[in-house]
Order: C-alpha cells, then structure tokens, then sequence
C-alpha cells in the first residue's frame, strides 16, 4: 500500500478535517481512499466500546495495578490479547490504553489504573500488554505522555522536573513501550516545564518521534487541544473529541498563511493512515490485516488473572483454609463487590461475582453489614428504561437499562435524534421488602424531577461539582428524599432530566439510587460481632469507595473510609481467627495489622472476584502477587506524598528517588516493600552467576543472570524471582521472573540484564564505570543473593 500515493489524493482542507474528531470516538472516514471510520475505546480493563452503557456488555478485567502485581508479562500478555478480541467484536480499532503513569505519591487517586511505582516493572507489563493487545490486530494508545501522575488541577497544572528525572523515571516506561511497537501513544492535559504537553514540542516531536523514532499516531487526550498553531507545531497528531475544536477552519487559515507548514499535516496524516492499516482500517486488497479472532475464554482468564495478582501481605498460618465450616462474611463490599475503579476505566461487564456468592459456594456462609462507608446510593436494582423525548414530550425512542443508571458521553443510542432531543426520563419499579422509610436519590447535575407512583418527591436543580469538569460525568453530587414504602407494593419511581447536546455530542450521566431502611451504624457493628462469634473464621472485606479512588480527583488521606477500622478491631477481638480482605486500587492504612490473622489485598479484582477469592482463600490457587508499589503504614510517612499545586505548579523535587528509593534514601520502614508477597509454601535461594556478554563500556551489552531456587515447602508454588542493581548512582530493579516449582523441586531461571540497567542520564545515557552489586531478591528489602561485576 503506498500512503504517500493516497496522501496525494486528499486536499488541504480534507487532510485538515481528518486529524479532528468526528464525534467523541472516532476520525472520520474517507471512502475516496479507502479509509473506514476509525473508532476508539476506553480501556484499560476491558472494552467499553462508544456507548456508556451497559447494552453491550464487556469482560471485566482485574485493575492495572492488580494486573503489574502479578508480575507476570506472559499472563498481560494474554489479557491484551482477549482484550483485542472484545475490542473488534465490538468494532473497535484503537483502545486507549495502558495507563503508564506511576504512583509517585500513594495519594493519587487514579492509580488503580497505573502499573506501579518502578518505571521499569510499568515499562515491562506495559510492553506486554501492547503486545497482546496489537497482536490482535487493534491499536494501543499509551497514556499519559507525560508527568500526569495525580489528578488535582489536572487540566492547567504545571510540573516541574529535572531533565535526569524525566528521562530515568516517568518517560522510562514511554520509552518502552515505543521498544515494544506501540501504534499510538496519548498526550496528557498537564504542562511539563512550562509547556503543555499537546504542544511540547520538545517531548512530542524531539524525544518521542525524532530521538526514539515512534512513527505511530499521537491523539491528544479528550479537549487538551486548545490552540491552532501551538498545538499544530507541538506535535500532537489528532484532536480529540470533534468536530469542534482549535483546529479545522483555523488550522487551514494558518496553514494558508505559512504559519505553519503543509509538510507537519502531511506527516500526520501519514500517521493516521499508517496507523489504519495496520487495524485494518485502510481497505487495500494487498493487505492481510491480523486475525481477529479471539478463542480466550475471558470468564476463566479473569479468573486466573485475579487470582495472579492477590497479594497476601501477612499470615499466621490460617490460609489457606483447611476445615472450615461456618465462615462470617462482613463488610458492604463483600455483598456488593467494588470491582473496578471510578472514571474512564469504568466497563458493564455481563456479570459479576461478589465475595459473597463466591464464598457461599465453598462453605456455610453469614454475612452482616458491619459499616457502610458509601456516601452515595445504590442504584435502584433490577432493569430500568430510558425514554428519550422532545420538546413536545413525544418519545423519540426507548432504550433499556439493567439497573436504574443512565449515562451517554458522545453518542446516543441508535433511533435517537440528538437534534430533536429535549429530555430523558429515566422509569424504573421496585417492590419494597421492608416497610418505612426509603431513601431515593439521584446522583447529577442539572434540573431533576423525580416521582413516585405519580407524585413529585423532588424537583430541582443539582449544581455541578467544582474543579475538575469531569467529575461532573464521573462523580456527579447527589440529593436524596425520604419516601415511606410498604412491604411487598410496587413503586413506579420516574426521573426526568432536560437533556440536549453539545456541537451535536450527548453528555447524559444520572442514577437513580436507593436504600431501604437499615439499622443505625452502632447496631450494624453490633450485628457483625454477633456474627462473627458464632463462626470458625471470619472474612472482613474492606476498601475504599469511588468517592477516594476515581478518575479526577486525588485522596485526602489513606484512610478506609467510614468505620471500617473500627469494624476490624471489633471482629478481630471476637473472633481471633479473622482475615481482612483488602479492596482498593492502592495504598491504604491498616493500623489493625497487628491485630488480624491474614490481610489479603486483591486490588480491584475484576467481575470474578469472588470465584477468585475463594479459590485462593481455600488454597485452590496460591495468591501470586506482589506488591508493585510500597505500602506506608502512615501517610506521615511516605517521603513522597504531595499532590496539591501550589500557585498552579507541583515540583517533582525528589528528583529520581520515588517509590522505595525515596524510601530507602529516607531511612524509614514501610509496612510493605514494594516486591513483598507471601505464598503458600517456600522457598531458597541456591545460587546466583552473572555474565557480561558484548562489547566495550561505550557499545551495547547484556548481563546474564542465573539464579537457582528450590522449592522448600509441601506444595506447588510460584516465586517471583526480583533482580535489583546497586552502584554509585543507588539501586534499581533492572529483571525479574516469575517461577513455579513442585514441592522439593529446584529450578533455574535467566534473567537477562539490559546496557540501561546500569546507565543514568548525563545529558545522555552514559554507563556507569566500577562495580555493580546484582541482587537476587525477595522483595526490595530482601535480598537473598548477590554477585558483584565490574564494568
């Protein structure tokens, strides 16, 4: 296929309307050459596809962060490869995804959607997770290039910091993934020294295109593009969402005019049509595109994965569970499942497994609240309708709903005209199990009506949230009413919302909650105590909600949120034999550690979590996870903590120390070292040997390591073999591998070193001369072997 022969085809105001939008997920097509409409996705944990809703239903995947505590490239690699089936049974060319930023503070409140703290462990899954995904023949956009580490102040934020930095840690996984072949790549909202990215030249054309050579498609992320020329000669490829925007019209005029030149639109187009023939997007009969066919079974690989990536930080002994009979399940979590984080990431998976119903699957189970944390309603249970209607109130179209949520960003479903379109009325019924009063909510911004069985409980205007606009799709404020129910009547409830759209693009987002009348918080402990006397152990899962962990805003504190601490104590106290589930996409305090007989941290583990959590709470998988990111026992003492701008700049003043550098550069102990996990057996460590293969200092080399382990314990068992280097420029992970071995069994695994494991930045990789120390290790702080070599 010859692009340029196509490229020569298209006129300047053509080529212009392709790198815009046209809609909010796709560019436009252009029959003339061929080109399909090229459609893309929220990612990272499964395929939402252009429709907000749950119609179309997806696999839900474990988070990021679960996913990188696996360690395990081969297992990513196999979630990015189903994630390419879902994404072209779904017709979708681009997923806009992995997420590569790093958890420099454990306040970000988006990292359950980042791989890790380590830039090198983030550039491996993240290289994984491309591959699989483009194996399949869809396009990868990682994200967010660069700096966009914490969310506060998102949009303007300016970071500062240092060349050295830039280059060792926060583009190091960037750069990989670029290694790894990427197609795409997104730039983020934030300034980086003083620049935006969508107009970085420095980063985007210099470092990215020229210095790396990425000849894959930049997409700016959702309205970063904000100027004509600046944004045109930055380097960004494709505005996104269109059709309005800085560029069109304006983008032609400059052009026109010389201000910028026609060569820097050629090159992006070049780009895009690169970019769709590789998904097929680009009709040439010469071209076998990859196969699209999936035969991963997505149920049993979410399965699988979860199970990979729990993380047992302590253990008495207790797991897994041998002669169990009657298992106390507490916690709000545990009957209603967080298995995923708030914001983009979100998908409607077909189902999903609370701990629950996984746990009453392997024993007898008694479940009691304990401590609700949520500060929002449910949405009201069972299938709901969304009807669309004029300025008249006619019915445009109706829509169904499987549970009481309606939520459009860019497009509407088919039949509906966005033109004529004036209101939603969300209609939905529900038979009350108790009698008294109920609480109803809706969660929104905007003007609301909501009636019961005909009568209004609510009229009024709920204003947006401040800050980041974003959240007022994602995390919507809510008001609630008071409505008294009898036990065993229907309820017809209806909310009508005035709706339209906005350059032709849908931005709905309203849910109905409820609660039907519960006991108050000190009779809900209570309750739990009870329950967790009268049985042989007791699981308490606890986690944050999506008011701490969610796409647009950072957390105040690393505190589980309501009194899920004190529900802890309380059951802990009856009943020693207690195992704390722990449900949250990052870091979170514990200071009951000590108290608890097992804590078993599982992320957000995707739709199987409870499948999952029961097969490894019983011990018929090994929790295999390791922690990505190091845990503080107190935010106090986290030496990297700070999120908040001040007069519109956070300074990345700690330079390359993040994560358990800072840690160790500190001279403070965590909970948890980042690489800590327990199994359920263990191990030795036999043997280390390193071999330097290559030229001189100044050509490319490989050390080789070989590492001998043997398994000491009574079952099969999987260790996560961590190679770290230290020299004058301090310590690093720089390999790891994943092994299993039988009871007594020793294996061997090779471990192959890269030049850059032993580089800093100088204004230039440069290798630094003397001895090295390679560490084969536990975790960071555990190292069991070493070899010193000098170079």
């Amino acid at each position: 296929m010859d692009i340029d022969e196509l490229l020569g085809r298209l006129d300047l105001i053509t080529k212009i309307r392709l790198l815009t939008g046209a809609d909010m997920w796709s560019l436009p097509p252009l029959p003339e050459i061929g080109l399909d409409r090229l459609l893309m996705s929220d990612g990272p944990i499964g395929v939402r596809g252009e429709q907000w809703a749950a119609t179309d239903p997806s696999i839900a995947l474990p988070s990021p962060t679960a996913l990188a505590a696996s360690w395990d490239v081969d297992l990513v690699r196999r979630a990015g490869r189903l994630l390419a089936g879902e994404a072209r049974r779904k017709g979708v060319h681009v997923l806009l995804a992995p997420t590569l930023n790093l958890h420099r503070s454990p306040l970000g409140g988006r990292h359950f959607e980042c791989f890790s703290e380590d830039p090198y462990l983030a550039g491996e899954i993240g290289a994984a997770y491309v591959e699989g995904v483009q194996e399949g023949g869809v396009a990868t956009t990682p994200k967010h290039f660069v700096a966009n580490d914490f969310e506060t102040d998102r949009f303007t934020v300016d970071v500062r910091v240092s060349e050295q930095a830039l280059r060792e840690v926060y583009l190091r996984p960037f750069e990989r993934v670029v290694e790894a072949g990427a197609w795409g790549l997104m730039t983020a909202y934030n300034a980086v020294n003083g620049t935006t990215m969508t107009e970085h030249a420095d980063l985007v054309n210099g470092v990215l295109k020229d210095e790396w050579g990425f000849d894959g498609l930049v997409v700016s992320d959702w309205t970063a593009v904000r100027t004509t020329e600046a944004a045109a000669l930055g380097g960004t490829d494709v505005a996104m969402p269109g059709p309005f925007g800085p560029w069109g019209e304006r983008l032609v005029a400059a052009v026109r005019a010389g201000r910028v030149p026609e060569s820097a639109i050629d090159d992006r187009v070049r780009r895009i049509l690169r970019l769709a023939a590789r998904v097929g997007a680009l009709r040439d009969p010469g071209l076998s595109p990859a196969d699209p066919g999936c035969s991963i079974d997505g149920v049993a690989l979410a399965r699988e994965a979860a199970g990979r990536g729990f993380t047992l930080l302590t253990n008495d002994g207790i797991l897994p569970f041998d002669g169990v009979r009657t298992l106390a399940v507490i916690g709000p979590a545990a009957a209603e499942a967080r298995i995923m984080g708030g914001g983009s990431a979100q998908v409607f998976p077909e189902r999903v497994v609370s701990p629950l119903a996984g746990l009453a699957a392997r024993a007898e189970v008694r479940y009691a609240l304990g401590a609700d944390p949520r500060l929002r309603l449910s949405p009201l249970p069972g299938p709901a309708r969304a009807v669309f209607l004029d300025a008249e109130g006619g019915v445009l179209a109706e829509h169904p709903l499987p549970t009481a949520e309606a939520r459009w960003l860019g497009g509407l479903p088919s039949g509906v005209d966005a033109g004529r379109l004036a209101a939603v009325r969300l209609l939905s019924a529900y038979v009350a199990e108790v009698s008294g009063e109920h609480l109803l909510s809706v969660a929104g911004a905007g003007a609301y009506a909501v009636t019961v069985n005909g009568e209004a409980v609510f009229d009024g205007v709920i204003e947006p949230p401040s800050g980041d606009p974003g959240l007022a799709f994602l995390t919507p404020p809510e008001r609630r009413v008071s409505v008294p129910m009898a036990a065993g009547q229907r309820y017809e409830v209806a909310v009508t919302h005035p709706a339209g759209t906005f350059g032709g693009l849908a931005f709905v987002s309203f849910t109905l909650g409820h609660a039907a009348p519960a006991a108050g918080a000190e009779e809900l402990l209570a309750e739990a105590v009870r329950v967790a006397a009268e049985c042989d152990v007791a699981v308490v899962v606890a986690g944050t909600t999506r008011e701490v962990e969610s796409e647009g805003l950072d957390r105040a504190d690393l505190a589980l949120p309501g009194r899920q601490d004190e529900l802890v104590r309380a059951v802990a106290a009856t009943n020693p034999r207690t195992v704390v589930v722990v449900n949250a996409g990052s870091p979170v305090e514990m200071p009951w550690l000590a108290d608890v007989a097992a804590v078993l941290l599982t992320w957000f583990p995707g739709q199987e979590a409870g499948a999952a959590l029961a097969d490894v709470l019983f011990g018929d998988a090994e929790p295999g996870g390791r922690l990505p990111t190091t845990w503080p026992r107190r935010l106090a003492d986290a030496p990297v903590a700070e999120v908040r701008p001040v007069d519109g700049v956070v300074a990345y003043e700690e330079g390359v120390f993040v994560g358990y550098r800072a840690w160790q550069r500190s001279g403070r102990v965590p909970a948890f070292w980042f690489g800590h996990g327990l199994g359920y057996t263990t191990w030795s460590y036999d043997s280390i040997a390193a071999e330097r293969t290559g030229g001189p200092v100044e050509a490319t080399f490989t050390v080789t390591v070989t590492v001998a382990v043997t398994n000491t314990g009574t079952r099969p068992g999987r260790e996560v073999v961590q190679i770290y280097v230290s020299n004058a420029a301090g310590r690093r992970l720089a390999g790891f591998d994943v092994v299993e071995a039988a009871s007594g069994e020793t294996v061997l695994t090779t471990i192959f070193l890269r030049e850059r494991a032993f580089q800093v930045w100088a204004g230039g990789w440069r290798t630094v001369e003397g001895e090295h120390t390679i560490e084969a290790a536990h975790h960071v702080a555990d190292p069991r072997l070493s070899v010193t070599m000098k170079i």
